[in-house]
């Protein structure tokens, strides 16, 4: 089963096998994927609203990883919908790529190369400089905000 990202409406992503989505999908298409996600809602996609207990934990991968701050709520709900369907999520968003490596979830991507590996970002401040591992409102030395950094 494939768990459907807007850019696989975007797209026109094809498949036979089955597939799935979440109704906050719906609300990001406009046009002609908006008539795709309704066509294929019609033909028999399954529409799944993944539980509380998922989507905390794939926000807490998420924050792990440093990618928590980039996912839209929309986002979180589709990666909690691939984990508890055990489906391919097919998306071209590197941010919900990276949690759903983490969670072991398998991704497809449409019109965009995956990512080559999982990261774990760093978190730096833009006033002193430091880096965190975790994220934070404010750095606790200096109280600036703190920027998303590469670990690499």
């Amino acid at each position: 089963m494939y768990v459907l990202d807007s850019s696989a409406f975007i797209h026109d992503f094809h498949t036979t096998e089955q597939t799935a989505t979440i109704p906050l999908v719906r609300e990001e298409l406009e046009d002609e994927s908006a008539y795709r996600y309704d066509a294929m809602e019609g033909s028999g996609m399954h529409i799944h609203i993944p539980n509380d207990d998922t989507t905390e934990k794939v926000q807490r991968a998420a924050r792990e990883s440093g990618d928590l701050e980039v996912l839209s709520e929309t986002d979180v709900r589709l990666v909690a919908a691939s984990f508890e369907l055990d489906a391919t999520l097919v998306t071209d968003d590197y941010a919900m790529q990276n949690v759903a490596e983490k969670l072991n979830v398998a991704v497809e991507v449409i019109a965009r190369e995956g990512i080559d590996e999982q990261r774990h970002w760093h978190f730096q401040c833009q006033g002193c400089g430091r880096e965190f591992d975790e994220e934070k409102d404010r750095c606790p030395i200096c109280g600036s905000e703190l920027a998303r950094k590469n670990p690499s």
